[in-house]
């Protein structure tokens, strides 16, 4: 990834309004920027989201609170605490979260 023409920013992200996602159960809340073509986000879970999709796209997501189990279609499964982060590349590896206690990611994709 290159990062081009995106000038020194700060980013309050509680003045960013969220827009809602609904999981096979529960939601997600995307508080999202977009500087050409990478989009970056802090994403909060609500306990007992399941997503209602296998994610193909590429990211670089950072857990900042709660729990997020991560499958992936070849049966393995992640579980991110706090501090924890996976890395994986667009079209590699289909995957899916879910939480039963909530999460808070920030994201980068």
């Amino acid at each position: 990834m290159e990062m081009h023409n995106i000038p020194f920013c700060v980013t309050h992200w509680a003045d960013i309004p969220p827009t809602t996602h609904p999981g096979e159960s529960g939601f997600a809340l995307w508080h999202t920027q977009r500087f050409g073509d990478i989009r970056v986000r802090l994403v909060e879970y609500s306990a007992g989201y399941v997503a209602d999709h296998w994610c193909k796209k590429g990211h670089v997501l950072f857990c900042l609170e709660g729990e997020l189990r991560t499958e992936l279609d070849d049966g393995r499964e992640f579980i991110l605490t706090p501090g924890m982060s996976y890395q994986v590349a667009d079209n590699a590896e289909p995957h899916r979260s879910s939480t039963t206690v909530g999460a808070k990611l920030f994201i980068v994709d």
